[in-house]
């Protein structure tokens, strides 16, 4: 995959494949420890014990629609190319965190990518009992995301996927990098 938004699509996507009612994105962007931390932990249904050990093998798949599963392996590959390193764990039926380390200035580290549309994407993905919750730390500033806030101030009688809610969303978030990444 061309970015690590689409690494974190792809993980996101198999939390909620799980059932998970809380999911949560964290980005880290040390430049000053040249570090880039990405995690994504749900509370999902989990990760059988037998699949950990296997679960970067592109043919160990859960699916029934392909028996091929390229998501993880190619995360894993690209943390390897950067001096980083890919960390599965995973508790039945409580949670599982996904953690992917990079070399940030390494020469082969696939850009970021576009995290605004990735959040958005994600947003309109999810299951209606379902919940994001972003943070992104650039250097010594902070951005967070959660659309349980949202929820709590729009009401039961409005969906946040109306196109009105994700418009201002969309602004909030587009704001939030903006202020994020302003020297």
């Amino acid at each position: 995959m061309r970015e690590l938004s689409l690494h974190i699509n792809d993980i996101v996507q198999n939390s909620i494949d799980a059932d998970a009612t809380i999911i949560k994105i964290f980005v880290k962007e040390d430049i000053e420890k040249d570090n880039l931390v990405i995690k994504v932990e749900d509370n999902g249904k989990g990760i059988p014990k037998e699949k950990l050990d296997v679960i970067t093998d592109p043919f160990e798949t859960s699916r029934t629609t392909r028996r091929v599963g390229l998501g993880l392996s190619l995360l894993e590959a690209a943390t390897q190319r950067c001096e980083g390193s890919l960390i599965i764990k995973s508790i039945r039926n409580v949670k599982t965190e996904v953690v992917a380390t990079f070399r940030y200035n390494h020469i082969d580290r696939a850009p970021l990518g576009n995290m605004i549309d990735t959040i958005l994407s994600i947003i309109l993905s999810l299951k209606e009992n379902s919940d994001l919750i972003y943070e992104h730390h650039y250097n010594n500033k902070m951005f967070t995301f959660d659309t349980r806030e949202i929820k709590s101030i729009i009401g039961n009688q409005v969906s946040i996927n109306q196109i009105e809610i994700m418009n201002w969303i969309k602004e909030y978030i587009e704001e939030g990098f903006s202020n994020l990444m302003e020297v």
